[in-house]
């Protein structure tokens, strides 16, 4: 299949040569900054790493008013448990499947490479007739907004701004939801096992996954719930001692693995393996629709000397079985629209003696955001267990009466003869903080069509960029 337009899918594919995990984007940051000099672009950084590359007005559209397209530059990485990478020195491999384009067995970094790849393509295709444009490029998007929240009032100086990280083209966003992360940890101590115990690895694993803001109103299994939910059925009918257990790795994305290490007597390992089957076939009956390539797992493993003790493992089970997760308020307002949620989001054991877990909430009204951190952290709470709600991040409140959103409409009409749609996102976007820090500033978010982001299965439907592109080349020539 032709790729169009060339130049983006040439810098997509450069871009992907990138290594660029959050927070280790110093390799993407150089690249950037090594584009502007060879097209004799002015750039800038700030202290957290943001670059912001700039491109003069065609001759007689100076005094246009500027406009900031802008992206993250960081990816979320992802792998099959099967495909060996290192994501901070390899790069990412790409084919195409029909009209899609997807990763060999890792996600694929067009969220957010091909929005980055749109701008430079902008910035580099002199046929475009345009006033004043800035190209914002932030850092660590996906596990904090770092980049966001350290933009300084100055750094930019558009009047408008084009954020270039949504998934569905088509869709106009106006607004998102705010979010904080919950982090929680259990101390244990370890205890000897008792003697005529055998041990067990338990695995949840190739479970669908995705995106914790989008997808979560998608009833997809969440692997951690799972394993939760069969560790704490078997606690109250064997003699089950827990060794270990490790599940997720994003706050922002869905869990598609987890697994635990158990031990039991070993007259009670063939009921346990029963019970296992048994369970094993009702999830997949419960989630036949969303996943169809779950795997489940228990093998026997060498018995580990010690396992956490007995009060803490069974506070735990029941904690992680108790708490929410998924949809916890519909919107009133907009129909099917997700109002607040909450993602169990991982579970490790990072040094002896330590549980962590990390949970993510996320509403676009901040009493709901509020109500949820608190109802997550109660069942934690009275677990015995250490929380810690994070500061978060800010929503973006949705301005329909937005000049810029006008503008894009229209253009979307005249190209494509109907409508777009216009609504906000239950995801995050960097617009929250940049209208805290720029008030007036007006913002409109889009993006070709993007499915399985922050998974594996992460895909970019290749006729939609050449529709962005039109669109984008459209507005900035009308501003």
């Amino acid at each position: 299949m032709e790729l169009k337009p060339k130049a983006v899918f040439d810098y997509f594919a450069e871009i992907n040569k990138v290594p660029r995990p959050s927070k280790h984007e110093e390799k993407m940051i150089a690249y950037l900054k090594d584009f502007a000099e060879k097209n004799n672009l002015a750039f800038k950084t700030d202290e957290a790493g943001n670059v912001l590359i700039a491109k003069p007005a065609t001759p007689g559209m100076e005094g246009r008013p500027t406009v900031v397209l802008q992206g993250h530059m960081d990816m979320v990485c992802e792998k099959r448990s099967d495909r060996v990478i290192d994501f901070e020195n390899d790069p990412i491999e790409t084919f195409i499947d029909g009209e899609w384009m997807r990763a060999k067995g890792t996600t694929l970094g067009a969220d957010d490479g091909i929005g980055i790849a749109l701008a430079m393509a902008i910035l580099t295709d002199d046929s475009i007739k345009h006033g004043p444009i800035e190209c914002l490029f932030t850092r660590d998007e996906e596990t904090g907004l770092t980049g966001a929240f350290a933009i300084e009032p100055g750094f930019m100086t558009g009047k408008y701004l084009i954020n270039l990280d949504s998934e569905d083209e088509g869709e106009i966003f106006i607004g998102c939801a705010g979010g904080v992360n919950t982090d929680i940890e259990f101390e244990y101590y370890a205890e000897s096992i008792p003697e005529g115990y055998v041990a067990m690895r338990v695995v949840v694993d190739k479970l669908t996954g995705g995106h914790s803001g989008d997808d979560i109103n998608k009833n997809r299994a969440n692997a951690n719930k799972v394993l939760a939910r069969f560790l704490y059925d078997i606690s109250g009918r064997y003699d089950m001692k827990l060794c270990s257990i490790d599940g997720g790795n994003l706050h922002n994305a869905i869990p598609r693995h987890a697994e635990a290490v158990i031990a039991v007597p070993e007259e009670q390992k063939h009921e346990i393996r029963s019970d296992f089957n048994i369970f094993a076939a009702a999830i997949q009956d419960e989630y036949h629709t969303t996943e169809p390539t779950a795997e489940f797992l228990m093998e026997s493993v060498e018995l580990p000397e010690t396992a956490i003790d007995d009060i803490t493992a069974n506070n735990l089970i029941a904690a992680l079985n108790a708490v929410h997760n998924g949809v916890y308020e519909w919107s009133q307002d907009i129909p099917h629209f997700v109002e607040t949620s909450s993602n169990l989001a991982s579970i490790k054991m990072p040094e002896e003696g330590k549980i962590k877990i990390v949970a993510s909430q996320r509403s676009s009204t901040h009493s709901q955001l509020d109500a949820v951190c608190n109802v997550v952290a109660s069942a934690f709470n009275l677990a015995g267990a250490d929380v810690l709600i994070n500061e978060g991040y800010p929503g973006w409140k949705p301005n329909p009466d937005s000049e810029l959103l006008k503008i894009t409409v229209e253009k979307y009409k005249e190209l494509f003869g109907k409508e777009p749609k216009v609504r906000a996102i239950h995801a995050g976007l960097e617009c929250g903080l940049f209208s805290e820090k720029y008030p007036g500033l007006d913002m409109v978010s889009f993006g070709p069509t993007l499915r399985g982001v922050h998974s594996p299965d992460e895909k970019l439907l290749i006729p939609t960029v050449e529709m962005v592109w039109r669109h984008l080349v459209a507005i900035i020539e009308s501003l």
